[in-house]
């Protein structure tokens, strides 16, 4: 049996936080640029301390009205203080309920551009640097950042997609395509499964390519995202894949 860590991005204005926290092992809280609040990071604070799910912050570009998935038009020494004070709040939560602030995760075009820009990726560096040691940093698995991040000794957990479908680079297909998302515990499944036993991903091009992940990312956007992943964990254990939070 093989053990596995879901993630899901949480707090982003959906309200279904309820709903998943109790099968997920660590959560993703937006923290004020493309969505969330002081109170709804309290709110997903508690949750997560009362479900012993690991908490991080997700900070983005300060764009509500795209959702943090538009790439704006901003310098990395101008980026850096945004990102400061948006998981400033998430830290802040914490002290209040007296848990740990795990890690941190850029959300969206953020996420994307640090993993492939390295003068975005090391503002994302910086801001671990300067939250003071032992906080970690969700990198794409098999990304620049991940390497950036290993040469700077910053800790990392390794991220994939249990819901998205990947090209030959890596990079996820973009949402405007038919085929971005996997919409099926089943296909989700399936993919994970392989993710894990042959530590390789199945692209839309037909191609697998290496791939080791140490998260899963489930996205808690979509419609039904709930009894997905409810549906997910017996599928999961027919793969002999089990689901336990990252050590």
């Amino acid at each position: 049996m093989k053990s596995i860590a879901i993630n899901c991005d949480l707090g982003e204005g959906f309200g279904n936080e309820i709903e998943l926290m109790p099968h997920i092992t660590a959560c993703n809280i937006a923290c004020g640029g493309h969505a969330g609040d002081a109170a709804t990071v309290r709110h997903c604070v508690q949750l997560a301390k009362c479900n012993k799910v690991q908490i991080g912050a997700h900070p983005s570009f300060v764009d509500r009205e795209q959702f943090g998935r538009a790439y704006l038009d901003i310098t990395p020494v101008q980026l850096l203080p945004q990102l400061v004070a948006q998981v400033k709040l998430v830290q802040q939560a914490c002290a209040q309920y007296h848990v740990p602030m795990q890690h941190v995760k850029a959300h969206g075009a953020l996420y994307n551009l640090a993993a492939s820009d390295d003068r975005y990726g090391q503002v994302l560096l910086d801001l671990i640097k300067s939250l003071g040691g032992g906080v970690l940093l969700y990198v794409p698995a098999g990304s620049r950042l991940q390497a950036l991040a290993k040469s700077q000794g910053i800790g990392v957990v390794r991220e994939a997609f249990a819901d998205r479908n990947y090209q030959e680079n890596l990079q996820l297909v973009s949402r405007n395509e038919p085929n971005a998302l996997l919409k099926t515990a089943h296909d989700m499944a399936v993919h994970i499964a392989r993710m894990v036993t042959k530590q390789q991903v199945l692209t839309v091009s037909g191609v697998e390519v290496p791939l080791q992940a140490d998260s899963f990312c489930i996205h808690g956007d979509q419609v039904g995202a709930g009894d997905r992943l409810q549906d997910l964990i017996p599928l999961l254990l027919k793969h002999q894949i089990k689901i336990s939070q990252n050590e």
